[in-house]
Protein backbone atom coordinates (compact mmCIF):
# COMPACT_ATOMS: atom_id res chain seq x y z
CA UNK A 1 0.00 0.00 0.00
CA UNK A 2 1.67 3.06 -1.52
CA UNK A 3 2.21 6.00 0.97
CA UNK A 4 0.64 8.77 -0.99
CA UNK A 5 0.86 11.85 0.26
CA UNK A 6 -0.74 13.91 -3.26
CA UNK A 7 -3.79 11.87 -4.73
CA UNK A 8 -4.17 14.39 -7.69
CA UNK A 9 -0.85 12.59 -9.78
CA UNK A 10 2.56 13.42 -10.70
CA UNK A 11 1.36 15.77 -13.42
CA UNK A 12 -1.30 17.72 -11.55
CA UNK A 13 -1.54 21.28 -13.52
CA UNK A 14 -0.55 20.17 -16.68
CA UNK A 15 -2.79 20.61 -19.81
CA UNK A 16 -2.52 18.64 -22.54
CA UNK A 17 -3.94 19.58 -26.09
CA UNK A 18 -4.23 16.22 -28.36
CA UNK A 19 -4.97 16.86 -31.65
CA UNK A 20 -4.23 13.17 -32.64
CA UNK A 21 -6.15 10.03 -33.69
CA UNK A 22 -5.81 6.52 -33.41
CA UNK A 23 -3.30 4.95 -31.07
CA UNK A 24 0.16 6.74 -32.07
CA UNK A 25 -0.70 9.71 -29.88
CA UNK A 26 -4.18 9.26 -27.87
CA UNK A 27 -2.37 6.32 -25.71
CA UNK A 28 0.86 8.75 -25.04
CA UNK A 29 -1.68 11.17 -23.50
CA UNK A 30 -3.98 9.07 -22.06
CA UNK A 31 -0.54 8.07 -20.49
CA UNK A 32 -0.09 11.58 -19.20
CA UNK A 33 -4.11 11.53 -18.16
CA UNK A 34 -3.74 9.01 -16.08
CA UNK A 35 -0.62 11.01 -14.04
CA UNK A 36 -3.01 13.42 -13.50
CA UNK A 37 -2.73 15.77 -16.66
CA UNK A 38 -5.98 17.47 -18.12
CA UNK A 39 -6.68 16.59 -21.64
CA UNK A 40 -8.45 17.75 -23.79
CA UNK A 41 -9.17 15.84 -27.16
CA UNK A 42 -9.94 18.20 -29.97
CA UNK A 43 -11.72 16.37 -32.75
CA UNK A 44 -13.23 17.03 -36.00
CA UNK A 45 -16.77 17.11 -36.95
CA UNK A 46 -18.39 14.29 -38.50
CA UNK A 47 -16.90 11.31 -36.62
CA UNK A 48 -13.94 12.37 -34.88
CA UNK A 49 -11.22 9.69 -34.16
CA UNK A 50 -11.81 7.29 -36.22
CA UNK A 51 -11.25 4.68 -33.95
CA UNK A 52 -14.90 5.52 -32.57
CA UNK A 53 -15.58 3.26 -35.70
CA UNK A 54 -13.50 0.78 -35.20
CA UNK A 55 -14.05 -2.90 -33.83
CA UNK A 56 -16.75 -3.77 -30.96
CA UNK A 57 -18.88 -1.00 -29.65
CA UNK A 58 -21.82 -0.45 -27.54
CA UNK A 59 -23.97 3.02 -27.32
CA UNK A 60 -21.19 4.65 -29.81
CA UNK A 61 -18.39 3.57 -27.52
CA UNK A 62 -15.49 1.15 -29.15
CA UNK A 63 -13.33 -0.65 -26.75
CA UNK A 64 -10.16 0.22 -28.49
CA UNK A 65 -11.11 4.09 -28.51
CA UNK A 66 -12.33 3.49 -24.73
CA UNK A 67 -8.40 1.86 -23.98
CA UNK A 68 -6.84 4.15 -25.87
CA UNK A 69 -9.09 7.49 -24.45
CA UNK A 70 -9.78 7.49 -20.87
CA UNK A 71 -9.09 10.49 -18.86
CA UNK A 72 -9.93 12.94 -21.52
CA UNK A 73 -12.67 15.65 -22.15
CA UNK A 74 -13.68 15.73 -25.86
CA UNK A 75 -13.95 19.29 -27.94
CA UNK A 76 -15.25 18.96 -31.22
CA UNK A 77 -13.65 21.99 -33.54
CA UNK A 78 -13.78 22.56 -37.53
CA UNK A 79 -10.70 23.64 -37.73
CA UNK A 80 -10.81 24.72 -41.14
CA UNK A 81 -13.24 28.05 -40.22
CA UNK A 82 -11.39 30.98 -38.34
CA UNK A 83 -13.81 30.79 -35.57
CA UNK A 84 -13.07 27.54 -34.73
CA UNK A 85 -9.17 27.96 -35.16
CA UNK A 86 -9.76 30.56 -32.80
CA UNK A 87 -11.20 28.55 -30.22
CA UNK A 88 -8.36 25.96 -30.71
CA UNK A 89 -5.46 28.66 -30.66
CA UNK A 90 -6.87 30.24 -27.18
CA UNK A 91 -6.70 26.30 -26.34
CA UNK A 92 -2.72 26.41 -27.14
CA UNK A 93 -2.08 29.42 -25.58
CA UNK A 94 -2.98 27.86 -22.33
CA UNK A 95 -1.62 24.71 -22.73
CA UNK A 96 1.22 22.72 -21.82
CA UNK A 97 2.10 20.17 -24.31
CA UNK A 98 0.77 19.63 -27.89
CA UNK A 99 0.06 15.99 -29.38
CA UNK A 100 -0.26 15.72 -33.27
CA UNK A 101 0.30 12.62 -35.50
CA UNK A 102 -0.56 13.48 -38.87
CA UNK A 103 1.85 13.48 -41.61
CA UNK A 104 4.44 16.03 -42.04
CA UNK A 105 2.68 19.38 -43.18
CA UNK A 106 -0.71 18.38 -42.46
CA UNK A 107 -0.72 20.66 -39.47
CA UNK A 108 1.29 23.58 -41.03
CA UNK A 109 -1.45 23.92 -43.79
CA UNK A 110 -3.78 24.25 -40.88
CA UNK A 111 -1.70 26.81 -39.51
CA UNK A 112 -0.99 24.94 -36.21
CA UNK A 113 2.18 23.70 -37.45
CA UNK A 114 5.27 24.18 -34.67
CA UNK A 115 6.35 27.84 -35.76
CA UNK A 116 3.21 28.95 -35.91
CA UNK A 117 2.06 27.53 -32.77
CA UNK A 118 5.05 28.47 -30.90
CA UNK A 119 5.08 32.56 -31.77
CA UNK A 120 1.13 31.63 -29.73
CA UNK A 121 2.93 29.94 -27.16
CA UNK A 122 6.76 30.07 -26.44
CA UNK A 123 6.44 27.52 -23.51
CA UNK A 124 4.53 24.87 -25.14
CA UNK A 125 5.83 21.00 -25.34
CA UNK A 126 5.14 20.76 -28.95
CA UNK A 127 4.74 16.85 -29.71
CA UNK A 128 5.57 16.01 -33.72
CA UNK A 129 4.64 11.87 -34.11
CA UNK A 130 5.13 10.42 -37.84
CA UNK A 131 5.79 7.15 -39.71
CA UNK A 132 8.94 7.64 -41.08
CA UNK A 133 9.87 11.07 -39.78
CA UNK A 134 9.31 14.54 -40.98
CA UNK A 135 11.65 14.60 -43.95
CA UNK A 136 13.20 11.94 -46.32
CA UNK A 137 12.26 9.86 -49.13
CA UNK A 138 9.58 7.84 -47.33
CA UNK A 139 7.98 10.97 -45.37
CA UNK A 140 5.18 11.79 -46.91
CA UNK A 141 3.62 7.83 -47.33
CA UNK A 142 0.69 6.82 -45.22
CA UNK A 143 1.42 4.10 -42.81
CA UNK A 144 -0.11 1.52 -40.33
CA UNK A 145 1.70 -0.63 -37.57
CA UNK A 146 1.88 -3.48 -40.00
CA UNK A 147 3.58 -1.22 -42.38
CA UNK A 148 6.76 -0.07 -39.73
CA UNK A 149 6.52 -3.59 -38.67
CA UNK A 150 7.79 -4.45 -42.08
CA UNK A 151 9.92 -1.53 -42.46
CA UNK A 152 11.76 -1.72 -39.47
CA UNK A 153 12.58 -5.38 -39.67
CA UNK A 154 10.60 -6.64 -36.46
CA UNK A 155 8.41 -8.95 -39.18
CA UNK A 156 11.84 -10.31 -39.64
CA UNK A 157 12.82 -11.19 -36.36
CA UNK A 158 9.06 -12.56 -35.47
CA UNK A 159 9.88 -14.67 -38.94
CA UNK A 160 9.46 -18.23 -38.14
CA UNK A 161 12.97 -19.79 -37.48
CA UNK A 162 12.22 -22.96 -39.85
CA UNK A 163 11.41 -21.37 -42.79
CA UNK A 164 12.51 -18.19 -42.75
CA UNK A 165 9.06 -16.97 -43.45
CA UNK A 166 8.24 -13.22 -41.71
CA UNK A 167 5.48 -12.59 -39.68
CA UNK A 168 3.50 -9.85 -38.20
CA UNK A 169 2.99 -9.60 -34.35
CA UNK A 170 -0.18 -9.76 -33.38
CA UNK A 171 -1.00 -6.75 -31.93
CA UNK A 172 0.00 -3.10 -32.87
CA UNK A 173 3.62 -3.29 -31.56
CA UNK A 174 5.06 0.24 -33.22
CA UNK A 175 1.83 2.17 -32.38
CA UNK A 176 1.95 1.41 -28.48
CA UNK A 177 5.80 1.49 -28.13
CA UNK A 178 5.81 4.56 -29.99
CA UNK A 179 3.28 6.07 -27.41
CA UNK A 180 5.40 5.14 -24.65
CA UNK A 181 8.19 7.12 -26.37
CA UNK A 182 6.60 9.74 -26.41
CA UNK A 183 5.11 10.13 -23.12
CA UNK A 184 8.60 9.62 -21.76
CA UNK A 185 9.79 11.88 -24.36
CA UNK A 186 6.70 14.86 -22.93
CA UNK A 187 7.31 14.45 -19.84
CA UNK A 188 11.56 15.08 -20.35
CA UNK A 189 10.99 18.00 -21.70
CA UNK A 190 8.69 19.58 -19.35
CA UNK A 191 11.39 18.44 -17.12
CA UNK A 192 13.70 20.78 -18.97
CA UNK A 193 11.49 23.39 -18.89
CA UNK A 194 10.65 23.08 -15.01
CA UNK A 195 14.59 23.04 -14.01
CA UNK A 196 14.89 26.36 -16.49
CA UNK A 197 17.03 24.86 -18.93
CA UNK A 198 14.02 25.56 -22.11
CA UNK A 199 11.17 26.88 -22.67
CA UNK A 200 8.81 24.78 -24.89
CA UNK A 201 10.53 23.13 -27.59
CA UNK A 202 9.29 20.83 -30.32
CA UNK A 203 9.77 17.13 -30.26
CA UNK A 204 9.67 14.72 -32.87
CA UNK A 205 8.86 11.03 -33.30
CA UNK A 206 8.92 8.61 -35.90
CA UNK A 207 7.39 5.20 -35.83
CA UNK A 208 10.07 3.53 -37.57
CA UNK A 209 12.90 5.27 -35.49
CA UNK A 210 11.06 3.95 -32.62
CA UNK A 211 10.50 0.69 -33.68
CA UNK A 212 14.46 0.14 -34.48
CA UNK A 213 15.75 1.34 -31.31
CA UNK A 214 12.65 -1.09 -29.72
CA UNK A 215 13.92 -4.18 -31.22
CA UNK A 216 17.83 -3.11 -31.37
CA UNK A 217 19.15 -4.01 -27.71
CA UNK A 218 18.20 -7.60 -28.19
CA UNK A 219 17.54 -8.68 -31.61
CA UNK A 220 20.70 -6.77 -32.58
CA UNK A 221 22.89 -8.53 -30.04
CA UNK A 222 24.57 -10.21 -33.15
CA UNK A 223 24.05 -7.26 -35.90
CA UNK A 224 25.60 -4.64 -33.71
CA UNK A 225 29.02 -6.25 -33.77
CA UNK A 226 30.72 -5.39 -37.18
CA UNK A 227 34.34 -6.95 -37.38
CA UNK A 228 35.05 -10.01 -39.62
CA UNK A 229 36.52 -11.34 -36.55
CA UNK A 230 32.98 -11.42 -33.93
CA UNK A 231 32.15 -14.94 -32.53
CA UNK A 232 28.41 -15.22 -33.26
CA UNK A 233 25.45 -16.61 -32.00
CA UNK A 234 21.72 -16.97 -32.13
CA UNK A 235 19.92 -14.30 -30.21
CA UNK A 236 18.31 -14.78 -26.99
CA UNK A 237 14.26 -14.66 -28.15
CA UNK A 238 15.43 -16.96 -31.38
CA UNK A 239 15.26 -20.03 -29.80
CA UNK A 240 11.64 -19.19 -28.04
CA UNK A 241 9.16 -21.51 -28.33
CA UNK A 242 6.37 -22.92 -26.61
CA UNK A 243 5.96 -26.53 -25.02
CA UNK A 244 2.57 -28.46 -26.51
CA UNK A 245 1.88 -30.18 -22.94
CA UNK A 246 -1.02 -32.66 -23.12
CA UNK A 247 -4.02 -29.89 -22.63
CA UNK A 248 -2.32 -26.76 -23.24
CA UNK A 249 1.10 -24.40 -24.27
CA UNK A 250 3.65 -23.41 -21.99
CA UNK A 251 6.68 -21.37 -22.13
CA UNK A 252 9.79 -22.16 -20.27
CA UNK A 253 13.28 -20.97 -20.01
CA UNK A 254 16.15 -23.88 -18.98
CA UNK A 255 19.50 -21.54 -19.12
CA UNK A 256 21.57 -23.02 -16.42
CA UNK A 257 22.20 -26.30 -15.25
CA UNK A 258 20.24 -26.19 -12.59
CA UNK A 259 17.19 -24.62 -14.20
CA UNK A 260 17.51 -27.74 -16.92
CA UNK A 261 17.38 -30.51 -14.07
CA UNK A 262 14.30 -28.25 -12.58
CA UNK A 263 12.47 -28.38 -16.29
CA UNK A 264 13.17 -32.20 -16.51
CA UNK A 265 11.53 -32.89 -12.88
CA UNK A 266 8.59 -30.62 -13.75
CA UNK A 267 7.98 -32.69 -16.84
CA UNK A 268 8.19 -35.88 -14.81
CA UNK A 269 11.33 -37.03 -16.51
CA UNK A 270 14.54 -36.14 -14.16
CA UNK A 271 16.45 -39.15 -15.68
CA UNK A 272 16.57 -36.65 -18.74
CA UNK A 273 18.94 -34.54 -16.83
CA UNK A 274 20.90 -37.73 -15.90
CA UNK A 275 21.85 -38.17 -19.71
CA UNK A 276 25.97 -37.44 -19.98
CA UNK A 277 24.85 -36.12 -23.42
CA UNK A 278 23.07 -33.28 -21.46
CA UNK A 279 24.63 -32.78 -18.33
CA UNK A 280 25.81 -29.24 -18.90
CA UNK A 281 25.15 -26.29 -21.02
CA UNK A 282 28.11 -27.28 -24.01
CA UNK A 283 26.82 -30.94 -24.26
CA UNK A 284 23.41 -29.96 -24.03
CA UNK A 285 24.07 -27.42 -27.41
CA UNK A 286 26.14 -30.00 -28.76
CA UNK A 287 23.30 -32.63 -28.89
CA UNK A 288 20.40 -30.55 -28.93
CA UNK A 289 18.86 -33.00 -32.28
CA UNK A 290 18.90 -35.41 -29.48
CA UNK A 291 17.61 -33.58 -26.60
CA UNK A 292 14.77 -31.61 -28.39
CA UNK A 293 12.28 -34.92 -29.16
CA UNK A 294 12.91 -36.19 -25.56
CA UNK A 295 11.96 -32.96 -23.77
CA UNK A 296 9.28 -32.27 -26.62
CA UNK A 297 7.65 -36.28 -25.70
CA UNK A 298 8.07 -35.55 -22.12
CA UNK A 299 5.94 -32.14 -22.28
CA UNK A 300 3.03 -33.85 -24.14
CA UNK A 301 2.49 -36.20 -21.39
CA UNK A 302 2.46 -33.35 -18.85
CA UNK A 303 -0.93 -31.65 -17.77
CA UNK A 304 -1.20 -28.21 -17.53
CA UNK A 305 -1.88 -28.22 -13.54
CA UNK A 306 0.53 -30.65 -13.03
CA UNK A 307 3.61 -28.44 -15.24
CA UNK A 308 2.61 -25.14 -13.14
CA UNK A 309 2.97 -26.89 -9.83
CA UNK A 310 6.12 -28.84 -10.40
CA UNK A 311 7.80 -25.61 -12.17
CA UNK A 312 7.07 -23.79 -9.38
CA UNK A 313 8.58 -26.56 -6.94
CA UNK A 314 11.90 -26.69 -8.78
CA UNK A 315 12.17 -23.19 -9.29
CA UNK A 316 11.53 -23.30 -12.90
CA UNK A 317 11.39 -20.01 -15.03
CA UNK A 318 7.69 -20.92 -17.07
CA UNK A 319 4.49 -20.33 -17.14
CA UNK A 320 1.31 -21.84 -18.89
CA UNK A 321 -0.10 -19.48 -22.08
CA UNK A 322 -2.82 -17.55 -20.56
CA UNK A 323 -5.57 -16.57 -23.16
CA UNK A 324 -7.22 -12.56 -22.63
CA UNK A 325 -10.00 -14.60 -20.88
CA UNK A 326 -7.57 -16.62 -18.35
CA UNK A 327 -5.69 -12.88 -17.36
CA UNK A 328 -8.25 -11.70 -14.99
CA UNK A 329 -8.53 -14.52 -12.71
CA UNK A 330 -4.62 -14.96 -12.52
CA UNK A 331 -3.76 -15.53 -9.18
CA UNK A 332 -0.65 -12.74 -9.64
CA UNK A 333 -2.84 -10.70 -11.66
CA UNK A 334 -5.23 -10.30 -9.32
CA UNK A 335 -3.15 -9.95 -6.45
CA UNK A 336 -1.59 -6.86 -8.32
CA UNK A 337 -5.00 -5.29 -9.40
CA UNK A 338 -4.00 -5.16 -12.51
CA UNK A 339 -7.67 -4.53 -13.23
CA UNK A 340 -10.66 -2.58 -12.69
CA UNK A 341 -14.30 -2.89 -13.60
CA UNK A 342 -16.36 0.23 -14.08
CA UNK A 343 -19.54 1.12 -15.76
CA UNK A 344 -18.97 3.19 -18.67
CA UNK A 345 -22.40 5.31 -19.57
CA UNK A 346 -22.21 4.45 -23.47
CA UNK A 347 -20.60 1.62 -23.35
CA UNK A 348 -21.70 -0.78 -20.09
CA UNK A 349 -19.51 -2.67 -18.20
CA UNK A 350 -15.90 -1.89 -19.32
CA UNK A 351 -12.48 -3.96 -18.01
CA UNK A 352 -9.25 -2.23 -17.91
CA UNK A 353 -6.12 -2.33 -16.71
CA UNK A 354 -4.81 0.03 -14.27
CA UNK A 355 -1.76 2.39 -15.14
CA UNK A 356 1.58 0.30 -14.61
CA UNK A 357 3.85 2.37 -12.55
CA UNK A 358 3.10 2.84 -8.61
CA UNK A 359 4.60 6.25 -7.47
CA UNK A 360 4.72 6.06 -3.57
CA UNK A 361 3.57 9.77 -2.87
CA UNK A 362 1.98 10.92 -6.40
CA UNK A 363 0.34 7.99 -7.67
CA UNK A 364 -1.68 7.73 -10.49
CA UNK A 365 -4.91 6.46 -10.91
CA UNK A 366 -6.96 5.32 -13.73
CA UNK A 367 -8.71 8.38 -15.05
CA UNK A 368 -12.12 9.68 -16.42
CA UNK A 369 -13.89 6.85 -18.55
CA UNK A 370 -13.19 7.58 -22.55
CA UNK A 371 -15.30 10.66 -23.37
CA UNK A 372 -18.21 10.50 -26.20
CA UNK A 373 -17.78 12.73 -29.15
CA UNK A 374 -17.67 16.39 -28.69
CA UNK A 375 -19.06 15.49 -24.64
CA UNK A 376 -17.05 18.60 -23.59
CA UNK A 377 -17.21 21.08 -26.53
CA UNK A 378 -19.88 23.40 -23.92
CA UNK A 379 -17.91 23.10 -20.65
CA UNK A 380 -14.58 23.83 -22.59
CA UNK A 381 -15.72 26.55 -24.96
CA UNK A 382 -17.36 28.43 -21.92
CA UNK A 383 -14.11 28.18 -20.14
CA UNK A 384 -12.40 30.01 -22.65
CA UNK A 385 -15.62 32.93 -22.22
CA UNK A 386 -17.09 31.88 -25.79
CA UNK A 387 -20.38 31.24 -26.15
CA UNK A 388 -20.47 27.82 -27.33
CA UNK A 389 -24.61 28.56 -28.85
CA UNK A 390 -23.47 30.85 -31.27
CA UNK A 391 -20.25 28.67 -32.15
CA UNK A 392 -22.31 25.76 -33.00
CA UNK A 393 -24.57 28.03 -35.26
CA UNK A 394 -21.58 29.18 -37.17
CA UNK A 395 -20.59 25.80 -37.27
CA UNK A 396 -17.00 26.05 -35.30
CA UNK A 397 -17.93 24.18 -33.00
CA UNK A 398 -20.30 20.42 -32.58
Amino acid sequence: MSDATDAAGPLDGVRVIDFSVMISGPLAAMQLADQGADVIKVESPGFGDIMRLLGTQKGSMTGIFANNNRGKRSIVVDLKSAAGRDVVERLVADADVMVQNFRPGAMERLGLGWEQVHEINPDLVYTSISGYGATGPNSSRRVYDNVIQAASGLASVQGDPASGEPALFRTLLCDKATAYTAAQAITAALFARASGRARGQHVEIAMLDTAIAFMWPDSAMDAALLDHDVTRSPTIASNYTLMRLADGFASASAVTDSEFRGLCSALGRPDIAEDPRFVDTPTRIANSAAMGPMIAEAAMRCGLDEFAARAAEFDVPASIVNTLEDLPDDPQVRHNEVFATREHPLAGTIREPRPAARFSSTPQAMAALAPGYGEHTDEIVRSLGLDPARLRADGAVA
